[in-house]
């Protein structure tokens, strides 16, 4: 960890979470730096993703968590179109989709647009959504079959900031309850084929960015994925 900007031992602060560590090894990290037993932190994210974590340390500022969980939040994510994942994501068993024919950058543009705005998403089968009191993932690990049913979120914002297939480099602003796993694996059938989520950074949490984190490793200076 970066010594020279100490974790204060008390508060909600955002931590730059680097890949490879999950939200739990986060948590422990902070508890071991400040001392404190009372640590938690506002929206998980995986191990394979990076970025804004939300943490609150002491009493006081774990009860406000829950305020920060409904903040917008902002992705910059890259999916890989032309094949399925078991989880949406990079981490799962892969199996490919050929098009009929590869999607041109203005209908990637124009399938992007359905997600703008209040929709019904279906979440991930790997993901903690309870079903009769377990979560999803627990099913799909087990191979059993797994139906969950859809939810109303909000995105607020969705662009294209790349393309050049299989990859789509796409920015998105969202309300709280977004999986963008699920927006990776909607936009492969959109597209006559399937898509998972392959590198994926949360820029923002309401006003907490890269800027104002405390970073576990050194922190980037600008979102840059290399190909």
């Amino acid at each position: 960890m970066d010594t020279s900007e100490r974790i204060p031992t008390e508060g909600i602060f955002a931590i730059y979470k680097e890949e490879g560590l999950s939200s739990h090894d986060v948590v422990a990290i902070v508890r071991r730096t400040t001392g404190q037993k009372r640590v938690g932190h506002a929206g998980t994210l995986d191990p394979y993703a990076k970025g804004i974590l939300v943490v609150g340390v002491g009493r006081p500022a774990t009860r406000q968590l829950g305020q920060i969980v409904e903040k917008e939040k902002e992705y910059i994510t890259r999916v890989r179109l032309g094949w399925r994942s078991t989880s949406d994501d990079r981490e799962g068993e892969k199996e490919e989709v050929p098009p009929a024919t590869i999607p041109s950058e203005q209908a990637v543009r124009e399938a992007l647009t359905t997600f703008e705005g209040v929709i019904e998403q279906r979440p991930p089968d790997f993901s903690a959504v309870k079903i009769g009191g377990r979560p999803a993932y627990k099913f799909a690990r087990a191979k059993k079959p797994v139906e969950l049913r859809l939810r109303e979120v909000i995105i607020k914002e969705i662009e294209l900031l790349n393309y050049e297939w299989p990859l789509a480099e796409i920015r998105m602003v969202t309300g709280p309850g977004v999986y963008v796993r699920s927006v990776a694996r909607d936009l492969g059938e959109l597209l006559g084929t399937a898509g998972y989520v392959e590198v994926l950074e949360r820029t923002r949490v309401g006003s907490y960015t890269a800027e104002n984190a405390f970073p576990l490793k050194k922190r980037p200076t600008r979102t840059r994925f290399a190909k």
